[in-house]
C-alpha cells in the first residue's frame, strides 16, 4: 500500500485490522493530547512496525500513525499474523525483541519528559530527527518536520521551540534553512542532554 505525506495510515481508536510493516519513507506515531493538541511518540522510518501497539486485549489502535514523507508498507491483517506467529517460532522470537526494544524507547522518552528541562529535550528530539532522516556530510538533516511537529515530540509548545532553535542558532550549535535544521556542533548538542 502506498500513502502520500499528509495520510493517515489509521488513527487512534480505529479498530485494529492488522500490522504495517515500513518499506519506504517516514511516519510520526501521534496520541492526543488534550482537546486540541498531541503528542508524537515516536518517528518511524523504513523497517520499522506500525499498528502493534494495538494488539491486545482493546483491539483499538490506541496511537495515530500519520505519513510526513510518502510511505509505501506491507499490510498484514491481524488474523494472518496471528496464524504465522503460531507456526513460526523465529518470527514470533524477533517480533517479541522489536516489542521489547519499542518499550524501552517507550520508556525512555517518558523518563525524558520528566526528567530533562526543555532545553534538553528539544536537543534530543533534533538528534532523534537527525537519526531517523539521516544527515549530509555538513549536518544537513535530510528530511523536515514543521516546527510545530518538532514542538509536540519535544512535549513544549511551538513558542518555545522558536525560542530555544534561535538559542540554539546564536550559539552556532544548529543553523536554520527554512524548515530545515542543519548540525554544527552534534557534541554540544549531545552535552546539552547530558546537563539535562
Amino acid at each position: 500500500m502506498n500513502f502520500k505525506k499528509g495520510q493517515a495510515i489509521f488513527r487512534e481508536d480505529d479498530p485494529v485490522i492488522g500490522f504495517y510493516f515500513l518499506h519506504e519513507g517516514k511516519v510520526k506515531i501521534h496520541k492526543k493530547w488534550g482537546a486540541d493538541k498531541e503528542l508524537i511518540i515516536k518517528l518511524a522510518k523504513e523497517g520499522d512496525v506500525l499498528g502493534h501497539r494495538g494488539i491486545g486485549a482493546d483491539q483499538h489502535y490506541p496511537v495515530s500513525a500519520t505519513v510526513i514523507e510518502d510511505a509505501s508498507v506491507c499490510f498484514i491483517s491481524t488474523e494472518f499474523l496471528k496464524t504465522t506467529l503460531r507456526i513460526n517460532p523465529e518470527l514470533t522470537y524477533q517480533l517479541m525483541l522489536y516489542y521489547a526494544h519499542d518499550l524501552q524507547e517507550a520508556e525512555k522518552g517518558m523518563r525524558n519528559m520528566v526528567h530533562m528541562d526543555v532545553k534538553s529535550r528539544i536537543a534530543d528530539t533534533i538528534l532523534k530527527i537527525a537519526d531517523v532522516f539521516g544527515c549530509d556530510e555538513d549536518g544537513t538533516i535530510k528530511g523536515t518536520l514543521t516546527r510545530q511537529d518538532l514542538a509536540s515530540y519535544a512535549g513544549t509548545t511551538y513558542e518555545t521551540i522558536f525560542k530555544v532553535m534561535n538559542e540554539f542558532t546564536g550559539d552556532r550549535i544548529i543553523e536554520l534553512s527554512g524548515k530545515t535544521i542543519i548540525i554544527k556542533d552534534r557534541e554540544r548538542l549531545a552535552s546539552i542532554i547530558k546537563q539535562g
